[in-house]
């Protein structure tokens, strides 16, 4: 019987156990915060250092945060080891209850071998909430080669010091994800003042709108939504019709099967060359797969790279083999190979999937 039981024991400590899920149970607290977006928005930036952007949001409806602590990990394609692991610290330094804010987190080096990177949350300490003391608005917003704004920061309260104010540029997926972020420092305000500033710099093509606010060492504004103007966006040149979802027989399908693959299909029609010299418009073709609910998520994104000759139709065909149960609803975009929008969002496509 002892021998039994020993070996028991022995077989235990064999067993090797998720690292992931232990840190999970050893730090409950952290369920209190949560990063949007498990892959976050990575790009280069003109030096050659790669940038990992997204949104970190309090889910406690009571307590402001503070010292929220992102690791970063950068990856080639050749190895699971990372190249390089950063932490950094949200835009804002305190978070309040049921609010979020961006983070931008930089490589040590101009690595170009980085292609992918994940993020993490670290941890957090409960804060004193900032007063809504700041108020900021826009005066102009223009795009033509660079991106040009300018705005009022106004102080209603206390003098203020290490006062910034901030852009945060996101794109035209649901929901939309973070492709960078700008910082106006302005440093020391006088209470009851008006301060102006702008911005005038190269931003990511794909963006469509961003979110204006302000932080200083005592106060924080809130958040104001602002569109680029539609009139400033390059003219669409490509118009997407008749999204449908086909077994590999060509048959139109509204229910799936988890497991079989199916065909996502749409018509693409260009009414004129973006090259009027060669006559050709390179572009990628997406796929956006979300499962819906009252927060619905990205299952699936698929891609295809195609080139337009001249004028006419053309049809894009992406294979998708569902994974999970449920009503999902497709949705499908045309980008040209600088990631600026040529077409506006295809129809809507809804499927259940059993």
């Amino acid at each position: 019987m002892i021998k039994v039981v020993l070996c028991t024991f022995l077989i235990l400590l064999l067993i090797p156990f998720s690292q992931g899920f232990s840190q999970v149970t050893d730090n409950p607290s952290t369920l209190n915060v949560s990063l949007r977006n498990e892959s976050p928005f990575v790009y280069q930036d003109s030096e050659g250092y790669t940038v990992v952007v997204g949104i970190a949001e309090n889910n406690n409806s009571l307590t402001p945060i503070s010292n929220v602590k992102i690791q970063v990990h950068f990856f080639d394609d050749l190895s699971p080891d990372p190249l390089e692991v950063v932490q950094g610290t949200t835009t804002l330094e305190v978070i309040a209850p049921n609010g979020k804010s961006p983070y931008s987190i930089r490589s040590q080096t101009p690595n170009l071998d980085i292609t992918q990177a994940s993020a993490s949350l670290l941890g957090f300490d409960s804060s004193v909430e900032k007063q809504k003391g700041l108020t900021v608005y826009s005066t102009d917003v223009s795009l033509d080669t660079s991106f040009r704004f300018s705005g009022v920061l106004q102080n209603g309260g206390a003098p203020n010091s290490d006062t910034n104010v901030y852009l945060t540029f996101y794109d035209g997926f649901e929901p939309p994800r973070i492709l960078s972020v700008s910082t106006i420092e302005l440093g020391d305000v006088e209470s009851n003042t008006e301060v102006s500033f702008d911005l005038d710099e190269v931003i990511d093509s794909r963006a469509v709108g961003f979110y204006l606010f302000a932080e200083s060492n005592v106060f924080s504004s809130d958040f104001v939504d602002i569109q680029i103007p539609a009139s400033e966006i390059p003219d669409k040149l490509v118009t997407i019709s008749n999204v449908s979802v086909e077994d590999p027989d060509g048959k139109k399908l509204s229910e799936l099967s988890v497991g079989s693959t199916v065909h996502i299909k749409s018509e693409t029609w260009i009414e004129f060359a973006a090259d009027q010299e060669s006559d050709e418009t390179a572009y990628s073709y997406y796929v956006q797969v979300k499962k819906s609910g009252e927060l619905p998520y990205v299952e699936y994104i698929g891609k295809f790279d195609g080139r337009f000759i001249g004028t006419g139709q053309e049809t894009q065909t992406i294979d998708w083999i569902p994974e999970k149960t449920g009503l999902y609803f497709i949705e499908t975009f045309v980008w040209d190979r600088n990631n600026i929008p040529i077409a506006e969002q295809g129809p809507f496509v809804l499927v259940l999937v059993n």
